[in-house]
């Protein structure tokens, strides 16, 4: 009898946790704004994003919403902040709501695919929003031409440091994008690699884009080379930060040119400040408002004109590809700002 009660025990307990992680949309980071579908009069996007702990993914979210909001449909946002399992069970949740579209962004880019799966048995079109989800029959990706990014990367560093030490400090080695930004990089470093020029001298991948983690990298890559490093390409500007924080105890930030991705605030300030040198810069504003735009069209089964296809290890998804922007001191004032993006007052403040 006591070994039953015991049983029963463990068994509520694992119900109460499931229960738990599927509550998301209470949480602060979830702005979780209506259930249904156009089955009860309204259109209703579930929006299942990877994480709004950084200040990029807010400006996404509050674009998305406020497009989607004009055309007529309400939005319900979960953020799972980097958890795969409570991404899964938030967007189990906006799928057993009823909602007419989903919209994800993979934290994981092969576990999300299992996302695709469940909301394709209930008849609910998936868009993969920034990052690919891979092996799936996600119907949209919606992206920038993230080659394209890694090769700006790669290009502006190498201008000013043609011969020398490098270092790559790359991110998640669980996102789709971090591996596009790493073949535009190598696209452009190979062959000075091949010709002598540059030496890798320390490459690795940042644990969940953490600046944390790439700190520690880039720690480890001063130690490993006796301070003698003379570039760093740096995937976007979080893992910047990190890696300026290292050469700054080194007494080496503004000697070494670091590369970013995302035109932070943080990370224009340094460019600013010439400690970081270049970043780039893709108009949030244009990719939420086209995913916005295509995610009413698909509830509406209305069709989405794209002119691309990117393979995701199962079927060749149709995909819109946007241009970004390479962003340095110089350029600034007449991209970012003139934008929009920052205020010119908080950039130079």
């Amino acid at each position: 009898m006591l070994k039953k009660l015991g049983m029963l025990g463990a068994l509520l307990v694992l119900v109460f946790s499931l229960v738990a992680c599927s509550s998301g949309a209470t949480k602060p980071e979830d702005s979780s704004k209506s259930s249904g579908g156009k089955k009860n009069g309204k259109l209703v996007i579930g929006f299942s994003m990877d994480t709004l702990e950084e200040e990029r993914w807010q400006k996404d979210r509050d674009l998305f919403v406020e497009k989607a909001e004009s055309l007529g449909a309400t939005v319900n946002v979960q953020a799972a902040n980097g958890d795969d399992a409570k991404q899964i069970s938030q967007a189990e949740n906006l799928i057993s709501q009823g909602v007419d579209v989903l919209v994800v962004v993979p934290h994981n880019a092969e576990v999300a695919a299992s996302i695709v799966e469940m909301a394709h048995k209930e008849g609910i079109k998936v868009i993969s929003y920034d990052r690919l989800i891979k092996n799936s029959d996600v119907d949209l990706y919606v992206s920038f031409d993230n080659e394209r990014v890694g090769e700006m990367q790669a290009k502006a560093i190498t201008e000013l440091k043609p011969k020398g030490n490098y270092v790559l400090i790359e991110g998640a080695d669980t996102d789709n994008n971090a591996h596009l930004f790493k073949q535009g990089q190598m696209n452009v470093l190979q062959p000075l690699i091949d010709k002598g020029d540059i030496k890798v001298v320390y490459d690795q991948w940042t644990d969940e884009w953490d600046p944390a983690n790439a700190l520690t990298n880039m720690e480890n890559a001063l130690t490993a080379n006796k301070n003698k490093v003379d570039a760093v390409v740096a995937a976007n500007d979080g893992t910047a930060g990190g890696v300026i924080q290292a050469l700054a105890a080194q007494k080496l930030d503004g000697k070494v040119p670091v590369s970013g991705q995302d035109a932070e605030l943080a990370a224009v300030r340094r460019l600013v400040d010439g400690t970081q040198t270049m970043t780039v810069y893709k108009p949030i504003k244009l990719i939420a408002e086209t995913v916005a735009d295509a995610a009413v069209k698909m509830a509406k089964d209305e069709d989405v004109t794209t002119d691309d296809k990117v393979n995701n290890g199962k079927i060749d998804v149709p995909s819109i590809l946007l241009d970004p922007v390479a962003v340095t001191k110089e350029n600034l004032d007449d991209t970012i700002i003139k934008d929009g993006f920052h205020k010119k007052e908080d950039v130079y403040k």
